[in-house]
């Protein structure tokens, strides 16, 4: 895993501040208002701050973002870091100039100087967030990320366990959506899955001829042109007493072909980052651990590979799924609610949840109606949906509820099996939720999420540089400790 820089909370202390190598950061109020910190940078460069307060470039900055002045004059520092931002800054204005501030800092120590900001967690966050850098598979691996330390005139009020917490999840997500399928594979990632059992989560890994008992044909038809083996991860965090949990599936297709249905080649290689839901969800569990949540959440995976050969699935075949109910395969790229169906249905049977949420980088519909700034939200409880959404404008994630109902159900009828895995081309994101709520059971709220414009990003986001964004980390971590945290 990508190790996180270390990273230090101090009281503030100027002294001496002359003499520190590496970067400087200071925040400077949206009207160009200097905290005593900043004031104490600027004599020393000899009014250099407030020259940048009365400019036209300074005006010209959002808040939350960050300039750099290169070589400050009577300070030993190769750069002061200058982010915009008030003191009493909301959590999203904090984070971002936190972001800011790491992406400015190249390789460099850095020292930021917050004074007494109110939002002070969340700049720290923002500053752990904006730090990575998935250098795991270059020949060069460069020296260890240097030392941030964050200076607060009051540090007793910033807690930093979640904000550690909630980055360590993060990073472990991103690896994964990031990593190559040569190297996540189904074997690795249940590896990988094993070893947080040193962060006091329980684990499983139910290997295929246990998944043949249970009935899981569905998941196995999806790995069964893959030499390598399906499986399904079990991830326990039981600390919420005798309360039914909370239970997160996440599709875990290693790599997708499309199999049979083959995908085009050009931008195939994307097609790493299909276990986007698995790798929220083991980041959401390692966040939980990390915090030592008051709560009782499970997070099971389906790990496959969709590949086609002779053995693989064959548009035309029919599976029965755990449930029972038969499925017509029309496309065998519509995969990943086969992975899901079944790993849902034994949750509900295992766990009996609370409630169940399901992740998955699940169709490409659902960028062309959301683009890449929101996931895709369907519920079938209004009270869930709610407080996810909530939960999501909260921490700054972008998500937008849309329908379910009957005619889109109807789009999903075979006239050889209980249902095809496929309703055409219209409301495609739809009909792959309706196809999921026939494995949900009356009683169990349920919330189906899909990321697939946002687990990954091309051109970065605020928090996080181009690739992987573990989307999705902050909103149920959040969701849990309003909803489901004793």
């Amino acid at each position: 895993m990508t190790d996180r820089a270390p990273f230090q909370l101090l009281e503030t202390d100027l002294d001496g501040l002359e003499a520190r190598a590496g970067r400087i950061a200071v925040l400077m109020g949206t009207d160009g208002a200097l905290s005593p910190s900043a004031r104490r940078i600027d004599s020393k460069m000899k009014g250099a701050l407030k020259r940048l307060a009365d400019s036209k470039s300074f005006e010209k900055m959002k808040e939350g973002d960050a300039t750099t002045l290169s070589f400050p004059q009577g300070l030993e520092a190769e750069a002061v870091i200058v982010a915009k931002l008030d003191p009493k800054a909301d959590r999203d204005a904090a984070r971002k100039a936190g972001a800011s501030i790491a992406a400015s800092r190249g390789d460099a120590a850095l020292l930021v100087l917050a004074h007494a900001l109110k939002q002070g967690e969340d700049l720290a966050l923002g500053l752990m967030l904006r730090d990575y850098e998935f250098k795991a598979r270059k020949s060069d691996q460069g020296e260890p990320r240097p030392e941030m330390i964050l200076m607060h005139s009051r540090p007793e009020t910033v807690d930093l366990t979640r904000a550690g917490a909630l980055a360590d999840g993060i990073f472990l997500t991103r690896d994964l959506v990031n990593e190559p399928a040569n190297v996540l594979t189904t074997t690795d990632f249940a590896s990988r899955i094993e070893a947080m059992s040193d962060d006091g989560l329980k684990i499983e890994i139910i290997e295929e001829d246990r998944l043949r008992e249970l009935g899981m044909n569905l998941l196995l038809s999806v790995g069964q042109g893959s030499a390598a083996p399906s499986k399904v991860g079990v991830i326990r965090w039981e600390n919420g007493g005798d309360a039914k949990p909370l239970v997160l599936v996440g599709k875990g297709v290693v790599f997708d072909t499309g199999g049979i249905s083959l995908k085009p080649a050009q931008g195939m290689e994307d097609m790493t980052m299909d276990m986007g839901g698995a790798g929220t969800v083991v980041g959401v569990m390692k966040a939980l651990a990390g915090r030592k949540a008051k709560a009782n959440v499970v997070g099971l995976v389906g790990l496959v590979e969709n590949m086609p050969s002779g053995t693989a699935t064959r548009p035309g075949d029919v599976v029965t799924s755990m449930k029972g109910d038969t499925v017509e395969i029309i496309n065998t790229d519509a995969e990943g609610r086969l992975v899901l169906a079944d790993v849902m249905w034994y949750a509900q049977d295992r766990f009996e949840p609370a409630a169940m949420i399901d992740l998955a980088t699940l169709t490409g519909a659902i960028i062309i109606g959301l683009g890449h700034e929101k996931a895709g939200i369907f519920a079938n409880d209004d009270d869930l949906a709610g407080a996810f959404l909530k939960a999501a404008e909260t921490e700054g994630e972008g998500a937008w509820r849309m329908p379910l109902g009957k005619a889109y159900d109807d789009q999903l009828k075979s006239r050889i099996a209980d249902m095809k895995n496929v309703g055409g081309r219209p409301a495609g994101s739809i009909t792959a939720a309706q196809f999921l709520q026939r494995f949900v059971k009356d009683d169990t709220p349920w919330m189906h999420i899909d990321i697939a414009g946002v687990a990954s990003r091309s051109d970065g986001t605020v928090l996080a540089p181009k690739g992987a964004s573990g989307w999705g980390v902050l909103a149920l971590d959040r969701l849990i400790a309003d909803r489901f945290e004793a």
